[in-house]
């Protein structure tokens, strides 16, 4: 990029619509000319894309905001990464250049462990300054070669790779493949009507069950009522079951000197909603935490509610269903 004042690069939040505008077209032609060859690097020329950096340099010099200043940069960043692709596409002579060759090539340059006579004679050198008697790598001589071709102070950097090539071969992927009767596929099982109509005959079952209980107890804790000291799961399917009940209006939840109790009661009629009264949700978290604190609160030792027995899937079996 030629010399710029940095006078000239100041943001000019004044600068002229039309000039903005007119610089941003610009910046937008150079980019779609880049994007056309991205699939395609090779037939970009390399005289081609010097001549859009150059156009790039000159729009920069009008550059004042950080919109156009965004757009070259995007621009330097496609066309860097176009320079990449010719750069890996190149080839000398014939054939695609060839790193593995090129280092072997600069080994021997530097008389990595060559005789004499094989080591390859240098124009601007003479042969006595050429380490011939030990193996060593003679970097001087590259630099002395570099020197003509750059003035850059040269860099610490890593090596890419060692200097005895070995050729690397990829070994062939073989997969055992397993046939189809070596394992079994596990299928859903599919629900029949029967199995739905037992499932809702057991939870009217467990719902009348637990109506009987709370009415010959009475007015009870609700917590000691469903919770299962000894069965997390079946504390949280009595709840489910109380819900029905107080659902419709068979039991009653009150809140009595912060305990929340439940009784059995009569269902509301359609005078009592005809006279102002209204159905109210309750949502209620429980959890394990929440179980194990009110065993502790309320010393629940026994359940009021009866263990039931596990139950299985319609097919006895453990699967999943569908």
């Amino acid at each position: 990029m030629p010399d710029v004042d940095m006078e000239e690069l100041a943001f000019d939040p004044d600068q002229d619509l039309e000039e903005k505008r007119t610089l941003r077209q610009d910046y937008r032609k150079l980019a779609s000319k880049i994007e056309g060859y991205q699939g395609n690097p090779a037939s970009l020329g390399i005289e081609e894309l010097r001549e859009q950096l150059d156009a790039a340099d000159k729009l920069f010099q009008k550059v004042m905001g950080p919109s156009e200043a965004t757009l070259d940069s995007h621009f330097l960043l496609m066309a860097s990464n176009m320079g990449a692709q010719k750069a890996r596409a190149m080839k000398s002579g014939t054939g695609t250049f060839d790193v593995d060759e090129f280092i072997i090539k600069l080994r021997n340059f530097m008389n990595g462990g060559l005789k004499s006579d094989a080591v390859p004679a240098e124009d601007d050198e003479d042969e006595s300054e050429y380490n011939v008697e030990t193996s060593k790598l003679d970097w001087d001589r590259v630099g002395r070669l570099a020197l003509a071709k750059s003035r850059r102070a040269p860099a610490l950097t890593f090596m890419l790779g060692p200097l005895s090539i070995e050729q690397k071969v990829r070994a062939a992927n073989k997969r055992t493949r397993q046939s189809k009767e070596d394992f079994k596929e596990d299928k859903p099982a599919n629900l029949q009507n029967e199995d739905i109509e037992k499932s809702a005959n057991e939870t009217t079952k467990n719902v009348l069950v637990l109506h009987n209980i709370l009415e010959h107890h009475g007015k009870t804790n609700f917590f000691r009522f469903v919770i299962n000291p000894h069965d997390f799961a079946q504390s949280v399917e009595n709840i489910f079951h109380l819900s029905f009940l107080i659902r419709d209006g068979k039991v009653a939840w009150e809140v009595e000197d912060s305990e929340p109790v439940i009784y059995c009661c009569d269902p509301p009629t359609d005078e009592d909603f005809a006279g102002g009264l209204t159905k109210q949700q309750l949502i209620i978290e429980f959890d394990e935490e929440l179980w194990e604190d009110a065993i502790k609160t309320f010393n629940i030792t026994k359940s009021m509610i009866p263990q039931r027995p596990k139950e299985q899937g319609p097919t006895g079996n453990k699967k999943w269903y569908g």
